[in-house]
């Protein structure tokens, strides 16, 4: 001690210190200050020798001042981040590929994917459409319209799509099949399914869907026309019976249907055929009372009846009065029927023809590009719009829109690290030592039983390191090895093998005191201990610390990370004051 005063009374050593060094470790100890992180500790390299300026309990009130605040001194994180802002979605991108007579932006106006997205409505017929599909990188569609006189160009990756337009027509020389390959290349999602949609690009291969469909249930629950299939005009050399209703390639609203009354007629029939180089088909004409439509939108079912007024065969041309039926369970086991081809149908129509002996004939299935008919044709677009709404809303999210939950941190037990990496960083105030063998200072000192205690009594410093006697009034017992009494050894050891860094973690019996003959510890062992004010602070600190260590301790990690800080400091501490 008295080394210590004459140490600090030396006016030269203290100009010598740097500036702040003694004032930033003389805060007084009923300041709280808010814990830091390692990195602001090793703004003050020097933390250690703190309060010599006054010799006495201030050396030691500033040294319990600079452990407390490396004891609280957070290992993780210091707090999990606040509730982050809601991440913004970008609106679904809704392609509803219709003519300009129906503005579908309204009845999707307010609507929201999952009650959460907003939904933008692009509109545009086939011929306003190109695209370009890629294997990764979607369906790219380029949109050319004329609204209001004025030609919008647009480019855009669709979600979704509704179909309210044919594909395909020969009579009006259409052909947007390419689209809807496209489309599907793309992998774009769509009411009905781009795959039923190039399916129903050909009735006559919607047909051969309808007599599986006969074959299936027969002809009692599904009543179905006769027809007969000529893929050119070669083999049309007469029909069983007329009149009857040739039907040439593939056309909508009645184009392309010719009542044959008689053969020589069927014979000129045969010749346009040849000249349009595509497939017909033939099937009896029914003397029809009236037209039947049953439609299905989602789980909504209609049913109508159309009875021409002009007298013309075909119920849809001229004149004619429509009214709701009732919904039979005979029509609605037809249009559910109907709708389980092609994978499935959200949209589809069932006509059927009652003739004047009162049976009836299904005679065709349309898709989602069904004209609306009826009272009721706001209400059918809404349902369609909900239909559609329900679909987007069981898609899967795109990736990394939607932001997961952030756990809390959680500290994970790693495994203990080999003697040389567990220290977190440089000494304070000192530069990276050399990290040396395992065991190799214990080696070096003759092992010695402990001065009091039997092994059986002896217990576990917080830190995992050396055994601790169960009695705790003796400052002899609980010295530091960082206390300058014990940096000095005997027999010209160098005070750094107190406290090495490389040493091992695991529990091993205490050394005896460095510096202190074995005639002395036997004499020491026998006279009674006298408490020293010095020494009481250094065990009360050593106390307080180990005591915050265990309560605060949440992994291996930790504990010895906080055992390496507090051998760091000891031995900083110890070579400051050796000559």
């Amino acid at each position: 001690m008295n080394f210590l005063r004459r140490r600090l009374s030396d006016s030269s050593f203290v100009a010598n210190l740097p500036n702040g060094y003694m004032t930033d470790l003389q805060r007084p100890e009923s300041s709280t200050s808010s814990p830091a992180s390692p990195a602001m500790e090793r703004r003050h390299p020097q933390p250690l020798a703190a309060s010599f300026s006054s010799p006495g309990s201030s050396l030691f009130s500033s040294f319990s001042s600079a452990m407390k605040q490396t004891s609280q001194a957070p290992l993780g994180p210091m707090e999990l981040p606040g509730p982050s802002t809601p991440v913004v979605q970008r609106p679904r991108i809704l392609l509803v590929i219709d003519d300009a007579h129906t503005d579908w932006a309204k009845y999707f106006h307010g609507k929201k994917v999952n009650g959460e997205i907003e939904i933008r409505v692009e509109q545009a017929e086939f011929s306003e459409l190109n695209l370009a599909a890629y294997v990764t990188g979607g369906c790219m569609v380029d949109m050319q319209v004329v609204r209001n006189g004025t030609k919008v160009v647009r480019s855009f990756k669709p979600d979704f799509i509704l179909v309210r337009q044919h594909a395909y027509s020969m009579a009006l020389g259409e052909d947007y099949r390419s689209l809807v390959i496209g489309l599907q290349y793309g992998g774009l999602p769509a009411v009905n399914s781009l795959y039923s949609v190039y399916n129903f690009c050909s009735k006559p291969w919607v047909f051969s869907q309808l007599i599986k469909i006969f074959h299936s249930l027969g002809p009692e629950k599904f009543p179905l026309v006769e027809q007969t299939f000529f893929p050119n005009h070669k083999p049309m050399l007469t029909a069983p019976r007329f009149p009857v209703v040739v039907k040439l390639g593939h056309a909508h609203a009645g184009m392309g249907k010719i009542k044959v009354e008689n053969q020589h007629d069927y014979q000129d029939i045969t010749s346009m055929v040849a000249m349009a180089k595509t497939y017909a088909t033939t099937e009896a004409f029914v003397d029809s009372k009236y037209d039947i439509r049953i439609q299905k939108i989602g789980s909504n079912y209609k049913a109508y009846m159309r009875t021409s007024i002009s007298g013309n065969w075909k119920a849809n041309t001229g004149s004619a009065m429509l009214e709701q039926v009732a919904m039979t369970e005979r029509y609605r086991l037809w249009v559910d029927s109907c709708s389980e081809m092609f994978g499935g149908l959200d949209i589809c129509a069932v006509k059927a023809v009652h003739s004047k002996d009162g049976r009836d004939y299904i005679i065709e299935v349309m898709d989602s590009s069904m004209p609306l008919i009826g009272e009721h044709l706001e209400e059918d677009k809404q349902l369609m719009a909900d239909l559609v709404v329900s679909k987007m809303s069981q898609l899967p999210m795109p990736g990394g829109t939607v932001p997961l939950p952030l756990r809390p941190w959680t500290p994970q037990t790693k495994p203990a690290k080999p003697p040389g990496q567990a220290q977190l960083g440089p000494p304070l105030g000192q530069p990276q030592p050399r990290t040396p063998t395992q065991g190799g200072p214990r080696q070096a000192q003759s092992p010695q039983p402990p001065r009091s205690g039997s092994p059986s009594q002896q217990r576990l410093s917080p830190q995992g390191q050396q055994p601790l006697s169960p009695s705790s009034g003796s400052p002899q017992q609980q010295r530091s090895p960082g206390s300058p009494q014990l940096s000095r050894t005997s027999g010209g050891s160098s005070p750094n093998q107190v406290s090495k860094p490389g040493t091992t973690l695991t529990s091993q019996p205490r050394p005896p005191m460095q510096g202190r003959s074995t005639s002395q510890q036997g004499e020491e062992s026998k006279k009674p201990a006298t408490p020293h004010p010095h020494l009481n602070k250094s065990q009360s600190l050593t106390n307080s610390l180990s005591t915050s260590d265990a309560s605060q301790r949440g992994t291996p990690s930790e504990d010895e990370a906080k055992a390496e800080t507090i051998r760091n400091l000891r031995k900083s501490f110890a070579s400051l004051f050796s000559d």
